[in-house]
């Protein structure tokens, strides 16, 4: 029968806990920088009384003109395209952009969703961040359904 020598199992045992530590870290880290991210209070919008500023009015105006047709009235999505109010309470800016710039398809038993991409069409890419602030808005609440009033600037 082989002998075990002291302190193996303490090795085995700090091996362990490092491979946790670093599973741990890679998870938690992205967490941590979206909580700091949203913890910052900084918005790409501004929203004071119902009006906006003009970036984001100027997003209404963009989403109107590019997207109203697929995902419906702002942004709250219909028979055809999801709500994109809806779909920005879960994901982040860059995830958004890549969907927009690329599109996606998703398709499986029960229906077929195809986002075209959007990466070479000027309005849309030219305005994207006065676009993301306006359904970003949208997503968190603070902005109602409806042309918005522009803030006196």
């Amino acid at each position: 029968m082989p002998s075990r020598e002291p302190g193996g199992l303490g090795l085995f045992a700090s091996i362990a806990a490092a491979y946790v530590a670093a599973v741990a870290v890679l998870i938690l880290a992205p967490l941590s920088a979206t909580q700091a991210q949203t913890d910052s209070g900084q918005r790409p919008y501004t929203v004071k009384d119902g009006k906006v500023d003009k970036a984001t009015y100027n997003g209404w105006r963009r989403y109107t003109e590019s997207c109203l047709r697929c995902h419906g009235p702002d942004g709250a999505g219909s028979s055809y395209a999801p709500s994109l109010a809806d779909s920005l309470k879960q994901m982040s800016e860059d995830q958004f952009k890549e969907v927009v710039i690329n599109g996606r398809k998703n398709v499986n038993t029960a229906a077929e969703n195809v986002m075209p991409p959007f990466g070479e069409v000027e309005d849309v890419m030219l305005y994207f961040d006065d676009m993301y602030a306006y359904l970003k808005a949208r997503s968190d609440g603070v902005l109602g359904r409806g042309r918005p009033e522009r803030l006196d600037e």
